[in-house]
């Protein structure tokens, strides 16, 4: 249970108060945020609060239910795969093979939901890129609760997906730009043969983090890059302090990605090889593939000449249901931001904590708006989706004509409201909608189907998300990483 209250806390969104929390009174809020999420979540049943801590982040997709009649996927052929990479030869020249340099961050989060695994993966890529050493990527480490099967189907405890299965790209082994020499990246059993453990370089977190904790995010990069860099060791291990003495010990911290000292490393990362060569995995390629067909436009003939591309004419909805009420009035006590790259004031739909509240309590008045906001009821969510294609047409290029009438939703229910909400945008002009669970997927792409709604999403021409999602907030990534125009990305 301790891991479930620690997983609730670290998905809290602090606000720009935090930057000036240190010492004795960061190590008091953690125990004050703990208990609070302690008594939110004790009071409901554990099928809630696992439907919660799912829906909260990671959003599952229809997979979930068919996946107790089938089996979790093997992987054997992927594993071949990673085996086999090129860069996995003891003999290549620096800087790879036995005399390269490498880097492993034993301290990356496990068993959470994958969106806030990806964040770290993605930024610890780029600092390795940047410190001229090897990533090595590691497997997503599951919370048995998250997992698609039940426990009595695991093939192992905790359930592990390969990378690679996941995301595609010089993080999961994939080749750097042409031209560039930076070594690639190596699985994790590589590592130990090419970095036996009489080789490494133990660098516990503690030592480090103490002088940059609430330093804006390129100081902190900049801090870790001079380590790696000037260490004269071929392979360095970053491990954790113990969590007594730092409740998030990452190398990139809930503490940075939940305020807005984060924004200032989008410059560099958002143009790293890390981020503009991330792909989607071809299993989450093929789960897209073979659903299109939900996406073609069903309505009347436009009036207009427009693209027959279904993507060009979505708009993709990230809505959070169930229970989530206790989890919103949580983030208003907390008066929390927007999350990670949610929070860039040049993007539409901009929240700021209103005033008058306090660390750990808020008024009633700004709690109803912070719900308005987290968990929007049916009408604001048509009425804004309403607002978001008219003002994506209005900011249509000189000579062409834009038009959104295809709708995804990315969301795990399945009750009556969402059929209600369905019939609402119908009744409002959208007539081609489809849910998360609406997909088919197997074995494989179950497993993946976090990945597979996330690619759907920054597929679609325009997208809304909840500002306070990791989820959301790589989506955002990924769709600014390819070009896409600030009004296409919103939030509710």
């Amino acid at each position: 249970m301790a891991g479930y209250f620690y997983e609730q806390l670290s998905n809290r969104r602090f606000s720009g108060q935090l930057s000036t929390i240190t010492g004795r009174r960061r190590v008091v809020f953690i125990l004050l945020g703990s208990l609070t999420l302690f008594f939110i979540f004790a009071s409901l049943h554990p099928t809630s609060r696992d439907y919660i801590s799912k829906s909260y982040y990671d959003l599952t997709t229809s997979g979930a239910s068919a996946a107790l009649k089938t089996s979790p996927p093997t992987y054997e052929r992927l594993r071949e795969y990673e085996k086999s990479l090129p860069q996995h030869n003891l003999d290549l020249p620096f800087p790879e093979g036995r005399t390269g340099r490498y880097v492993k961050f034993t301290n990356q989060i496990k068993m959470l939901g994958w969106n806030n695994v990806q964040n770290e993966v993605l930024m610890n890529a780029h600092l390795a890129y940047e410190s001229k050493r090897a990533y090595v990527f590691q497997d997503y480490v599951w919370k048995a609760d998250y997992y698609p099967w039940p426990e009595s189907q695991f093939r192992e405890n905790p359930p592990r997906t390969p990378l690679a299965a996941l995301i595609a790209g010089p993080v999961a082994g994939g080749p750097w730009p042409e031209g560039d020499n930076a070594p690639r990246s190596i699985s994790e059993p590589w590592f130990d043969v090419v970095c036996p453990q009489a080789e490494r370089r133990i660098i516990n977190t503690r030592d480090v983090k103490g002088p940059v904790r609430d330093a804006m995010g390129s100081a902190v990069f900049q801090h870790w890059k001079d380590l790696l860099l000037n260490a004269p060791e071929r392979c360095i291990e970053i491990v954790p302090a113990d969590r007594s003495e730092d409740g998030f010990p990452q190398t990139f911290d809930l503490w940075l990605w939940g305020s807005y000292r984060v924004l200032d490393l989008w410059e560099s990362f958002s143009k790293s090889p890390v981020s503009t060569l991330l792909g989607s995995s071809p299993i989450v390629n093929s789960a897209v593939d073979r659903n299109e067909y939900l996406f073609l436009p069903r309505g009347p003939r436009p009036a207009h000449p427009i693209s027959p591309n279904p993507y060009d004419r979505m708009l993709a909805m990230h809505v959070r249901r169930g229970d989530f009420k206790e989890a919103c009035i949580g983030l208003a006590t907390w008066n929390s931001t927007f999350y990670s790259w949610n929070l860039f004031s040049w993007l539409p739909d901009r929240f700021t904590p209103p005033p008058g509240g306090e660390w750990g309590s808020n008024t009633p008045e700004n709690t109803e708006k912070y719900m308005e906001h987290c968990l929007p009821p049916a009408d604001a969510i048509v009425a804004k989706a309403r607002q978001a294609r008219a003002d994506y047409q209005k900011a249509s290029p000189p000579g062409r004509t834009r038009a959104l009438d295809v709708m995804y939703i990315l969301s795990n229910d399945a009750s009556e409201w969402m059929d209600a909400l369905k019939q609402a945008l119908r009744n409002d002009g959208w007539h081609t909608i489809a849910t998360s669970k609406d997909l088919t997927l197997d074995e494989e792409q179950t497993d993946v189907n976090m990945a597979v709604d996330m690619d759907i999403a920054r597929r679609a021409a325009v997208f809304i998300g909840n500002g306070w999602s990791s989820f959301t907030s790589n989506i955002v990534h990924r769709r600014l990483a390819d070009g896409r125009e600030a009004i296409s990305n919103r939030f509710w």
